[in-house]
């Protein structure tokens, strides 16, 4: 089926992907649906969730908890773990016959696997890691911004053509939905095609790796540093002060780029947007790159030798001095705080 520009008016609602994992939705899906509740009531539409899975009763009850209008749900033995062919085949079918105007997916593993697929199938454009999105207001059609040519360059791209309008979002840049606990969402069973034949691989065995287990878009405290560090055994002296406050690391892309720590730390436009009730930056100077990925936190705080150093011109508070001698020193202090609070 190809979409072209005289069925356009054919589709409406805008549809969340609800990635989940053994029947918990991703947080990113949170604030999928709070920025789809937005964007759907400016568009005069539903909000509307989609789930595939096995058994995903208790997934369908807490999408409806976050504002949906209606959640549509797949389930079969073939979809209780994620494989590309069958998610894209279940997805793309719906698609056809439900017609959303909007599809939003989250920036994962998943979502930037998944999503392009299905806009191939659908005939219909992507954009790719945007980090914000707005409806205009003159025909309704949505604008999603990215950044371009390494950060340096916002771009904002409409698809003016094709429907539906798809776009996967940064984890850790729209607001979460609001919870409510008696709300509720009609269901749509979604009848399915899929037989094992249509699925090129097997999920054998999955293995929790115990690497690289920082969770930088869940954190309430990240502690980041960068090459003010002056070496990466600093990252070391990084972890001890997260630790004391139940907090995770975080690290600049120079440092990153130096081998100092794995990427899966960075923070930023091209790593990872964060919006941490406390972030602490160690020795990083505030590239805009930087500061793009962590500028909505509820609190700065830098540290940096650097008095004129652009992160203090976001920081909540401010620490001109030896990252190598300010770090120990709070970490001394906030465990010292908690002792007291905990006696």
């Amino acid at each position: 089926m190809e979409n072209n520009v005289n069925d356009i008016s054919q589709y409406k609602d805008v549809w969340v992907f609800a990635e989940q994992r053994n029947g918990h939705i991703s947080p990113v899906v949170v604030e999928l649906l709070g920025e789809g509740r937005r964007i759907a009531d400016e568009t005069g539409s539903n909000l509307c969730a989609v789930v595939l899975g096995n058994n995903t009763g208790s997934v369908v009850d807490e999408l409806a908890r976050y504002g949906t209008d209606i959640v549509y749900s797949a389930e079969s033995p073939l979809l209780e773990n994620f494989t590309t062919d069958a998610y894209t085949k279940v997805i793309t079918d719906a698609i056809r016959e439900y017609k959303p105007e909007i599809v939003l997916y989250g920036a994962t593993h998943v979502g930037r696997d998944l999503a392009p697929r299905i806009a191939a199938r659908v005939n219909t454009g992507l954009t790719a890691d945007c980090t914000k999105l707005e409806v205009d207001p003159t025909d309704k059609k949505l604008k999603q911004t990215r950044p371009a040519f390494g950060g340096n360059l916002m771009a904002t791209i409409i698809c003016p053509n094709h429907r539906p309008q798809m776009s996967t979002v940064r984890p850790g840049v729209m607001e979460r939905a609001k919870r409510y606990e008696t709300a509720s969402a009609n269901v749509v069973n979604i009848e399915i095609s899929l037989t094992p034949s249509d699925i090129r691989t097997k999920v054998i065995e999955i293995v929790k790796s115990r690497l690289n287990l920082v969770s930088l878009g869940e954190a309430e405290v990240i502690v980041s540093g960068g090459k003010g560090l002056g070496n990466p055994e600093g990252f070391t002296m990084l972890r001890k002060l997260a630790d004391t406050l139940g907090g995770v690391v975080g690290a600049s892309r120079a440092a990153v780029d130096a081998g100092w720590i794995d990427h899966s730390h960075q923070v930023g436009q091209t790593g990872t947007t964060v919006k941490p009730r406390i972030y602490i930056a160690c020795g990083i100077s505030g590239a805009i790159q930087h500061l793009a990925g962590m500028s909505d936190s509820d609190i700065i705080i830098a540290v940096n030798k650097n008095p004129d150093a652009p992160i203090f011109n976001v920081a909540d508070y401010g620490i001109v001095g030896d990252v190598n001698e300010v770090v120990p020193a709070l970490t001394d202090a906030f465990a010292e705080f908690r002792l007291q609070a905990a006696n």
